[in-house]
Parts: structure tokens; sequence; C-alpha cells
């Protein structure tokens, strides 16, 4: 009778998160790729009222995210269930936003994007088809809780440019998991 080693921790669940145009999708997608592991957009989670309410210019609070943040959550516990892992972009803008994300996924790590409030309105005013108005920057600014020493994950200027992000993103990561064994 063969007998194997240990079975291999499932990967982490990546939650690159930031304000609007932090580059959270691109990095996202492209860290996704690099794992072999699926990518979860979280725009993709928000109800219709949702998209239509930040069309017309007004910032969601709480209760409007609510929806959002379950449905989110559950795609979460679907990709645990996977034992695959997963990178999720999502703005994961407050702390108590991070802590339902941890409580669906045992091995969480997020990427926080920041960037400079100009950099982050050139961007977003020069995207077509988003929903995300550059009036809205500012309330994501406003309620937004950088990650706190107790929380996994990393926080890396995102106008240092993809790769560099995605470079240094990396090597935390590796570090992570290897704690994580």
């Amino acid at each position: 009778m063969e007998t194997s080693g240990p079975a291999r921790p499932a990967p982490p669940v990546v939650v690159v998160m930031g304000v609007s145009g932090s580059g959270k999708s691109t990095v996202g997608r492209l860290l996704a790729a690099r794992r072999g592991v699926p990518f979860v957009e979280g725009d993709d989670f928000h109800p219709a009222a949702n998209i239509a309410r930040m069309r017309a210019g007004h910032p969601l609070d709480d209760a409007d995210r609510e929806p959002w943040l379950t449905a989110l959550t559950e795609a979460v516990r679907e990709v645990v269930r996977s034992g695959e892992g997963a990178v999720v972009s999502c703005s994961a803008l407050k702390r108590a936003y991070r802590d339902r994300l941890r409580e669906a996924a045992p091995a969480v790590w997020f990427l926080h994007l920041t960037l400079d409030r100009a950099v982050a309105r050139a961007r977003v005013a020069g995207r077509a088809g988003h929903f995300m108005p550059v009036r809205l920057l500012e309330s994501q600014y406003e309620v937004l809780e950088p990650l706190g020493a107790d929380e996994d994950g990393l926080t890396l200027d995102a106008g240092a440019g993809t790769d560099s992000v995605l470079r240094r993103a990396g090597e935390a990561l590796a570090g992570f998991e290897a704690r994580s064994v």
C-alpha cells in the first residue's frame, strides 16, 4: 500500500485591493496567470442597482455594498472548496470587508495597491466603458482603511509599474506561503 506525504495546503486566495484606477484588475489577471489559478473580478458581483447608483455619481454605503460583499464572499468560498486558490480583484476598502473575506478563506493574502490621487483621477478619467466616474474616487479615499499590521499582505505603490508590483508581490507571497505550510 502506497502512502503519500502530508497533503499540500491549497493555494491562498490573493485579494488585490485598492481604490478605483489602482490597477487591481490588471495586476490581478496577470498574477492569476502567473500562479495558474482562476481570476475573480470583484466588479462582476455588484448588483445592477449598485452599478446604476455609481454611474449616476452616488457613492455606495455599507448597506449598498452588502449584497455585493455577500456574493463575492460566496464566490471566495467556492474557490476554497475547489482547492485551487484564486486571485480576486476587489476594492476591500474597509477592514470589515476584509474580515468577511478572511472568514470565507482559511488562507487569504491582500495586495493593497496604493496610488497618488492625481494619478488615480487621470487613470479613471481615461477609462472607457467603466461605471465608476472620477467624481466618486474621493469617496473611496475617504473610507479606505489601509491594511493593518495584523493583516497578511503587502502594500505597494501601483505607480511603480506593473512589472515591479508583480515581482515584489510574488516575492512577498512566496514568503507568506512558506510560513503557511
